[in-house]
């Protein structure tokens, strides 16, 4: 008998909150057991600070600005520890934060003394280099830390967006009528979707997949899923059915789980000349759609001039002690009247103009759009957001359209115990699992040439997948191809490495000849041959022979260097005056941020690399969603006797990171490690088949 959705929401429910203890647990022991040169090191926390000014930004919050000062930690780090080009900064625009102290009788060098934490939560305004602004709760705050001695900040534990998704998945589970619980039992249970009979529109434009999926949206009373695989145009098509869709609705709400994805959607329906409001943090907004932010609306409305005098004029009277008090208090109720009257025209002006309310899907629950219903939600990249945030913007909305792709990249999960129970099973999966009438398959791929997509449309996608003409024999080179796995060089290639302390260790895939094992000097590059297979593995020992462990995540050395000669080896072969020219842009992709860093460093260090840094981008699987490049390298890191490939396991971030190549794919990695796994040994097979 299949589970009522009342049941499966309250199991998602229980989920979530095993997911909400970890992470609060995971704080607190941040927060108690890591010492601060640890925190800072590892670019959650800011420590000593200085302050700067404090004022009132244009939505009427106190911020304070905050200056990061060199410090006997920061001089005691590493440069691995301290480079900023390692890791991207984790402070970012609407994050939480707290402020902690150190107390004024412990050791003036910083990690002596006892750490006092502040009671309130701010918040992430704007971040640059050394320099942050954060919005404070009240004055008293202000206060409080410009008392301290020795301040620092971290990031907080983000407990308003688990407080929203409880509360819409209540008010899902709880409602008992209305549109709310119809679609709970529609988007849970095999009970069809309702759809319209009008005839099919024509999009010219559009190729006939594309088409049909546009149809689908704007016949859909309920729900409609457009799955859209790697390079098929899911963007172009979503536009399109949300401009179809203001032909008949006046206006609807357009939701991502991230602002990134929220700003591209957004940008392309500017483009394609809609009218769109963005709600959420403007420093969290791309530079083009800074003009559509609700705040810079409200600023340039012809009101906002008197709204900010009467705001300053409330403020002083606070401040100010003449006159009697209940004459102070008639003055302050009579401007507040004034303020509310003029916040509230200036609103209406700004939503009336609006054909598209765009934002996160928490920043659905704004207090902006309180009360707001919409006709239709489209939630794009669903596939990424965990159902309890979906159902924080459903709540606004009569029917619901999901784009994405659910054989990518899942939502984020960090609570072991509550991946295994299935948090993180989203609510696309959900509804493409029971109704899949309610699905259209973007088919034809505009992105990766043939030989590319062949793999991931035979492993992830039924075969059902087709390359566009113009892109299904393009390459760099002639007679190149354009997928291959590397081991190792050819004898005579040379490669740039660490100066070197070589000892005869065997080879585990040529045992008749020695390897070279080297290990890290500091001294920087230095040109070496390679006179060994680089896979010499030698599980858990820190060498360049195999893998080792970075803290919490894994590094391989000689893979690192194996990958940039790899990589050398095919720019020598294109001709460096043709990529400057033609502009050929190269990812570099690792599953550990471990090897991210240490392919970064690499990078750097190597004068060869200098001209094509601006074309080059390292980065994790995560860094790359949704991006392409010519070519792009994967380095896979593992390499172990026990064939131990950790989440390597999860495919649908390996079809992400083979799917970012548009002309030519390299894999680095140990074969006799990865392809343990039966997918890894049929993609072996298949670059063998093609190589």
């Amino acid at each position: 008998m299949a589970e009522s959705p009342i049941t499966i929401l309250q199991r998602q429910r229980s989920l979530l909150q095993m997911e909400y203890a970890y992470e609060k647990e995971e704080f607190q022991r941040l927060t108690e057991a890591t010492g601060v040169e640890r925190k800072v090191q590892r670019g959650l926390a800011w420590y000593p600070l200085t302050l700067g000014r404090s004022y009132y930004n244009s939505l009427d919050q106190l911020v304070v600005e905050i200056f990061r000062t060199s410090s006997d930690i920061s001089k005691g780090m590493t440069n691995d520890d301290a480079s900023a080009d390692d890791e991207p900064s984790l402070f970012e625009p609407g994050k939480p934060v707290c402020f902690f102290s150190e107390d004024a009788s412990g050791d003036r060098h910083g990690t002596g003394g006892l750490l006092h934490y502040y009671k309130f939560v701010a918040q992430v305004s704007y971040v640059e280099a050394d320099r942050m602004v954060i919005a404070l709760p009240n004055a008293d705050a202000l206060e409080q830390i410009r008392a301290a001695y020795r301040l620092g900040v971290q990031l907080y534990l983000d407990e308003q967006t688990y407080r929203l998704m409880f509360e819409a998945l209540d008010d899902v589970i709880n409602a008992k009528t209305g549109r709310l619980a119809d679609l709970r039992e529609m988007f849970h249970s095999s009970l069809p979707c309702g759809k319209f009979t009008f005839d099919a529109v024509r999009f010219p434009w559009l190729n006939t997949s594309q088409q049909a999926a546009v149809n689908e949206v704007l016949w859909a009373k309920d729900v409609a899923v457009v799955h859209g695989p790697p390079g098929t145009g899911k963007t172009t098509t979503l536009v399109e059915a949300i401009y179809e869709t203001l032909r008949r609705e006046n206006q609807v709400l357009v939701c991502a789980q991230s602002n990134m994805a929220v700003d591209w959607i957004a940008e392309k329906l500017v483009d394609r000349g809609v009218s769109v409001l963005r709600i959420g943090n403007p420093t969290r907004v791309t530079d083009r759609m800074l003009e559509f932010c609700y705040e810079r609306r409200f600023e340039s409305h012809p009101l906002y001039t008197e709204l900010w005098g009467v705001r300053k004029a409330i403020r002083d009277i606070y401040a100010s002690k003449n006159g009697s008090s209940d004459s102070r208090h008639q003055k302050i109720a009579r401007l507040k009247d004034r303020a509310t009257d003029l916040e509230y025209t200036i609103n209406q002006a700004i939503f009336a103009d609006a054909k598209v309310i765009a934002c996160t899907l928490a920043g659905s629950a704004n207090r902006l759009l309180m009360g707001m219903k919409f006709g239709t939600l489209f939630i794009d990249e669903a596939a990424q957001a965990l159902e309890a945030a979906c159902w924080i913007a459903i709540r606004k909305a009569h029917r619901v359209i999901l784009a994405g792709d659910h054989r990518q990249l899942p939502p984020t999960i960090k609570s072991p115990e509550a991946m295994r129970g299935g948090l993180d099973k989203t609510l696309m999966q959900y509804i493409v699992e029971q109704k899949p009438q309610a699905v259209s398959l973007l088919r034809v791929q505009y992105r990766m040439c043939d030989t590319i997509m062949q793999f991931p449309n035979r492993e992830f996608y039924g075969g059902l997948l087709e390359s566009a003409p113009e892109v299904k024999y393009r390459g760099i080179l002639d007679w190149d191809t354009a997928v291959e796995w590397v081991e190792d060089l050819p004898q005579q290639d040379s490669i740039h490495e660490p100066v070197q302390k070589e000892r005869s260790v065997p080879s585990s895939r040529h045992p008749k000849r020695e390897g070279t094992e080297c290990i890290w000097s500091g001294e920087g590059m230095q040109p070496s041959r390679v006179t060994a297979p680089i896979f010499a593995r030698k599980a858990g020992v820190d060498s360049p022979g195999g893998e080792s462990s970075a803290g919490l995540s894994k590094v391989n050395l000689s893979e690192a260097q194996l990958t940039l000669a790899t990589l050398r080896r095919y720019f020598d072969k294109i001709g460096k005056e043709r990529i400057l020219e033609e502009r050929v842009d190269v990812g570099i992709i690792s599953p550990y941020k471990g090897q991210v860093r240490l392919l970064r460093r690499l990078l750097r260090q190597d004068k060869y690399w200098k001209p094509f840094r601006g074309l080059i981008t390292v980065n994790t699987v995560d860094g790359f969603q949704g991006q392409e490049r010519d070519v792009i390298v994967i380095s896979l890191v593992r390499s172990n006797e026990q064939g131990d490939i950790g989440f390597l396991r999860d495919l649908r971030r390996m079809n992400v990171a083979i799917t970012r190549a548009r002309m030519k794919l390299i894999i680095v990695g140990d074969r006799s490690t990865i392809c343990r796994m039966p997918f890894y040994k049929r993609l072996a097979d298949y670059i063998d088949e093609v190589y």
